[in-house]
């Protein structure tokens, strides 16, 4: 029971961490950036057959293509490349159903944190909030480090999401650390 009192509490702090930095911090946006020329482009995309939600990657080769690497080398000489998450007009822009999947995923975090935390013998609250902090770290570099490295996301825009991430991090483990202790020591709620 513990451990999902701690991943509960946990994830309402993460989520109130998270939609403090994008909401009230310049970190949710640095790395973004306007398209040039945009009525031209958004013209071209809705003009170019794209009627559902997709993640594009450009220029294209098919992966299974025995010369994938050699063609897409080429292509990529004479043509910009690049990742596009495309959204048709008239998409959803209701924000409950996706803040709902985004607590819903943080909880799935904390409470793995949790439970993780739970098999440790880690007696000083700081060590309990060290590890939770760390698991985060582990999952970061897993993800945004990845995406700039292969998929050249833009730097300020992965050290953002990386402090935030982090930051994330060490607030879940305030709190679920203070909730989950080595076997044997009261549980208190500090």
């Amino acid at each position: 029971m513990r451990i999902i009192i701690a991943g509960l509490l946990g994830a309402v702090a993460l989520f109130v961490w998270m939609s403090v930095a994008h909401m009230f911090t310049p970190l949710g946006y640095i790395g973004f950036s306007k398209l040039p020329n945009e009525p031209a482009v958004l013209a071209a995309l809705k003009d170019g057959g794209a009627t559902h939600s997709a993640f594009y990657f450009f220029p294209w080769v098919d992966p299974k293509d025995p010369k994938l690497m050699e063609k897409s080398t080429e292509l990529m000489k004479s043509n910009p490349s690049g990742l596009m998450v495309f959204q048709p007009a008239g998409a959803s822009t209701d924000m409950t159903p996706m803040m709902v999947k985004e607590f819903v995923k943080e909880l799935a975090q904390t409470l793995i944190a949790a439970f993780l935390l739970s098999l440790t013998m880690l007696g000083s609250y700081l060590g309990r909030v060290g590890f939770v902090a760390l698991v985060g770290v582990f999952a970061m570099l897993g993800s945004d480090a990845s995406y700039w490295i292969w998929y050249g996301f833009p730097l300020n825009y992965t050290l953002a999401s990386m402090l935030m991430q982090l930051v994330g991090a060490i607030v879940a483990g305030l709190v679920v650390a203070a909730v989950v202790k080595p076997r044997g020591m009261s549980m208190q709620v500090a």
